[in-house]
């Protein structure tokens, strides 16, 4: 079959998303350029690997020279001290969306996080016209990253498809993973859509897969036409038997961001 593109950058491929998903990039792409601050190893057959420090804007401009789209899951992907979060979400996002503007790139992918909303309470349904209310310095760089990218929507006419990323992990242990999991399979369906489908303008679609109790509404990325095929109820015969209540003070119990809440905020003047 024709793949869609000929050549796609996907930065942050050392990362531990960037590491599972790597294998599953070829059905994009005829070529998949790799990229990441640290070597990472050699490239297979049908890739290009470019180390490149987000924060240095010459390095961003050769490492997206010659792509069609980009997947963007390159800088910090945690709650940290600012300094290394302005680097590469701030700096970085900018360096990026400055090369593919010059360059002329139509489609970005970005994966932004569900920290985004972690301040709405687990009571909230929450969808993309809602305020963002991030819950650490990592939420507040990638409502940076989704505004950025907004802009250059509206001012240039860059797509972007902003993907809030549930947890992405092989399996949920807890309430709120169950919650708001999101399977590799399910989230290689939804890059192919962000990919593919014509016309997404600016979009922030919700990265989840078929689960009860929903915290999030995607209707308004509905026309990304996803259909999770994969459900945390899978997990749900390992959970403990018996509910052991938190404090009634816990606040990650209150609010969507969970145990983030007690991650920062980390400032180092």
């Amino acid at each position: 079959m024709t793949k869609p593109f000929k050549r796609i950058l996907f930065t942050g491929a050392a990362g531990n998303l960037g590491r599972r998903l790597r294998e599953r990039l070829h059905e994009f792409a005829d070529i998949v350029r790799l990229s990441d601050v640290a070597d990472f190893g050699p490239a297979a057959q049908h890739e290009e690997i470019v180390l490149c420090d987000l924060g240095d804007r010459d390095a961003v401009m050769r490492m997206c020279e010659g792509v069609d789209a980009i997947l963007h899951f390159g800088g910090i992907s945690t709650e940290e001290e600012w300094a290394p979060i302005m680097q590469a979400n701030i700096l970085g996002m900018v360096n990026l969306y400055e090369a593919v503007h010059k360059l002329g790139i139509r489609r970005v992918v970005f994966a932004s996080t569900n920290h985004t909303m972690g301040m709405y309470k687990t009571t909230d349904l929450v969808d993309a016209t809602m305020p963002p209310r991030a819950d650490g310095y990592y939420g507040v760089s990638k409502v940076f990253g989704e505004t950025l990218s907004r802009y250059y929507w509206d001012r240039f006419g860059v797509e972007t498809v902003c993907i809030r990323i549930g947890y992405c992990w092989p399996e949920a242990t807890n309430y709120r993973q169950m919650v708001t999991w999101l399977s590799l399979d399910d989230l290689v369906q939804l890059l192919h859509r962000s990919l593919v489908t014509p016309r997404v303008g600016h979009t922030i679609a919700f990265g989840i897969s078929d689960n009860e109790g929903r915290w999030w509404d995607d209707r308004h990325a509905a026309f990304l036409r996803y259909k999770p095929k994969d459900s945390s109820q899978q997990f749900a015969h390992k959970l403990p038997q018996t509910v052991e209540y938190p404090p009634a003070d816990d606040i990650t119990t209150f609010y969507q961001g969970g145990v983030f809440l007690h991650n920062g905020p980390k400032y180092k003047p």
